[in-house]
């Protein structure tokens, strides 16, 4: 899939204008994200931590969850941006794989900057995909 840099910069844009509604007042660590579905949809999400820290949930998940449950499951690229360009944890990586392995990542800082372009398979060698679980 081809992006112009005028379509990257906008996903990390809505990113980044995402993290604003950020819930994190324990790691002071806000996450946002901007996932394209192949319909041209876009959804965003935030991280959303909680007191009972295992309960938290990222922003990747939380665009990835919102466009599942909007019938959307076919995806092109996620935008993620963090103060300091920040990788996606394993869990994100592993519900990422779940949804296609070509999806392009777009990882981004706070000042809009992009710093790593990827796909999941090269954020996931190796994934576990459902495929694994076909007899």
């Amino acid at each position: 899939m081809k992006l112009t840099n005028e379509e990257r910069q906008s996903l990390i844009d809505l990113a980044n204008e995402a993290r604003k509604y950020a819930y994190a007042p324990y790691s002071n660590y806000p996450v946002g994200a901007a996932l394209r579905t192949k319909s041209g949809r876009v959804y965003t999400g935030v991280n959303i931590e909680n007191a009972a820290y295992p309960t938290g949930m990222c922003a990747e998940r939380v665009a990835i969850f919102k466009a599942v449950s909007e019938g959307e499951t076919e995806f092109e690229v996620i935008a993620v941006v963090t103060n300091n360009g920040g990788s996606p944890c394993g869990g994100c990586r592993q519900v990422m794989a779940e949804f296609g392995l070509d999806t392009l990542i777009l990882i981004a800082d706070g000042n809009g900057k992009l710093q790593k372009e990827m796909t999941v398979a090269e954020l996931l060698p190796e994934a576990f995909t459902p495929k694994h679980l076909e007899n």
